[in-house]
């Protein structure tokens, strides 16, 4: 297969897009040559001088001449290579190490050549790595009425600016330059407007810089959330100590016993099933039969490299593993699942989807691309789709709980846990007619994790797709205890996993960051560690509720006699105290 890419001819001034950005500076940009005269210069300079030195170094050697003793042309040509291989290694390097590195500041719309087949974007199809939209934030309105606004104002001019409507909102921080203070101005804006206060929530003490057009949009405070930690959970021959941050009470207690549970038993053991996320877009056609043959081209594994190739040229970690089609009349819904690294992946999978679709228009110009996303993914919804052939990570965890820990730890016998796993788990849940909930409290572990950890809460839907199983083995003494969780959608690079006090828990469990000597390595770790924790969790709210202990526990720990006026009185004097 000849895979070749093409740089496009340079856009009419018509068609060109205002750019916001100054363009990225090239190594080839100091040059009083283009670059490819200037290789080529130094290339053929290097390969001559060393051509020239091997054939007087040969003669030397032969008549026993000393090397060290060079003519006038040896020196010249000693000097042309020495200068031709530092600018080979240095400049030339690094405008191919530049050239190879993907950005956001200077993607290409490139052909793709397949088997001596170019296929050039199609005309009404957006561009294969389309610029993604900037962030308002980042964004001067021209359009805006800020004739009068300044950085130099006073808070005072800028916050009445805002309340009259001449000044958006969304523009304050490239306005000021300041996210701390555009934070504070729009806070005592939206006060006057709504006559809120919104005494209790805190506005100090928080890096918006490190939110600016990443995580949330037109801030003006943040919430505070307990963190709390259970374990040491140990999981295959390492141990763990879980970041939790939850309002719910017992719920990190209840975890962190099951937790000792686990590790004074000899610990869990995990297996990753599955790895791959997955996005659906939706097509649509004159007529099924043209829809059908669509899904046939698609599905046949002599096209499956060919298809590998236009998706994964979206990313250097973006791997299509699979397709799998559905149709609903003359609409084909396109279920890719890719491999996306250490990354959650969403963003990924889109852009390499969105390649597929712009290759695909060549053959089949009729197709008509609705959505890149037709809810066949299914992302931050439960669908038996995730259930039955996973997205994100497959994950299953078990443990052997020994009989002796089980009456002492758990305050309850295997028999009662096997029969109520049986009873409330799986039969109570086909009751109810669940759909990935054949568990006690899955999504309560989850959740806490997901967001100390700077995951999508949403996600929380399908990562939360549990069956909890329980039996009595080595002579019934013993309890067996399993989860299988087969949509673990977790990253550890990119939206908040980047922030401070979530990188923080991630650093505590060893999973901070991108792998880089295994790539995905951190986010399989961490959808093993998810798992290990829901064990914990399962295993510990199931025996409260077999020893009949869980009203109790919850009246005794997740009762709260406090004054809530007097407390909110305490926080603002806090917040206050606080403020600079």
């Amino acid at each position: 297969m000849d895979v070749r890419r093409r740089l496009p001819s340079k856009p009419a001034a018509s068609e060109r897009r205002p750019v916001t950005s100054p363009a990225r500076v090239q190594a080839s940009d100091a040059l009083p040559l283009p670059i490819r005269h200037t290789n080529k210069i130094f290339s053929a300079l290097f390969m001559a001088a060393l051509y020239f030195l091997m054939c007087r170094w040969r003669e030397k050697v032969r008549t026993s001449t000393p090397l060290h003793l060079l003519t006038l042309s040896e020196i010249f040509a000693f000097v042309s290579l020495v200068a031709s291989l530092i600018y080979l290694i240095s400049f030339f390097g690094i405008t191919y190490v530049q050239s190879s590195i993907p950005s956001n500041e200077d993607e290409i719309d490139d052909d793709v050549v397949v088997d001596d087949r170019r296929f050039p974007p199609a005309p009404n199809a957006q561009p294969a790595n389309p610029l993604p939209p900037p962030c308002p934030l980042l964004v001067d309105n021209t359009d805006a009425k800020i004739s009068s606004f300044c950085p130099d104002d006073n808070d005072e001019e800028i916050v009445s600016s805002v309340v009259s409507g001449k000044t958006p909102s969304y523009i304050l921080e490239s306005k000021l330059g300041d996210c701390q203070r555009a934070a504070a101005v729009r806070r005592e804006a939206l006060r006057r407007i709504t006559g809120s206060g919104m005494q209790g929530l805190p506005l100090h003490g928080f890096d918006y810089q490190a939110i600016l057009g990443q995580c949330c949009e037109m801030p003006v405070g943040y919430v505070t959330l307990p963190v709390g930690i259970a374990g040491p959970l140990a999981l295959d021959g390492r141990t763990y100590y879980l970041p939790m941050a939850t309002t719910e009470g017992c719920l990190v207690a209840s975890t962190n016993r099951g937790c000792k549970a686990i590790s004074v038993s000899g610990g869990a053991e995990s297996v990753v099933l599955r790895d791959g996320m997955t996005r659906a877009p939706v097509v649509r056609f004159g007529s099924a039969k043209r829809a059908a043959q669509l899904k046939v081209f698609l599905e046949d594994p002599s096209n499956s490299d060919t298809l590998a190739v236009v998706f994964n040229r979206s990313s250097r970690f973006a791997r299509l593993q699979g397709i799998q089609c559905s149709l609903a009349g003359k609409n084909v819904y396109m279920r890719f699942t890719c491999g996306t690294g250490d990354a959650m992946g969403m963003n990924m999978v889109s852009k390499g989807v969105q390649n597929v679709l712009e290759y695909l228009q060549d053959d089949f110009p009729d197709m008509e691309v609705v959505s890149i996303s037709g809810n066949f993914c299914s992302d931050k919804k439960p669908a038996a789709v995730n259930w039955i052939e996973g997205r994100g990570k497959s994950v299953v965890c078990e443990a052997v709980i020994k009989e002796e820990v089980v009456m002492k730890v758990l305050k309850t016998s295997v028999p009662a846990l096997v029969e109520l796993n049986i009873l409330k788990n799986l039969a109570g849940s086909a009751v109810a007619g669940a759909l990935g909930g054949f568990n006690a409290h899955a999504s309560n572990i989850v959740s806490a994790i997901f967001i100390a950890t700077g995951q999508d809460p949403a996600q929380n839907v399908e990562s939360s797709h549990c069956i909890t199983m329980m039996e009595a083995v080595n002579d019934g003494k013993d309890l067996h205890i399993s989860v299988t969780m087969p949509s673990i959608e977790v990253g550890t690079v990119g939206g908040g996993t980047q922030l401070a006090a979530q990188a923080a828990c991630l650093d505590l469990l060893g999973v901070k960051g991108a792998n880089l000597e295994s790539p995905g390595a951190n986010s399989r770790l961490l959808a093993t560690i998810t798992a290990g924790a829901v064990l914990a969790g399962e295993l510990s709210l199931m025996s409260a509720l077999a020893s009949g202990q869980l009203v109790k526990s919850h009246m005794k720990y997740n009762r709260s006699s406090r004054d809530i006026s007097q407390a909110a009185a305490v926080a603002v004097a806090a917040a206050a105290a606080r403020s600079p």
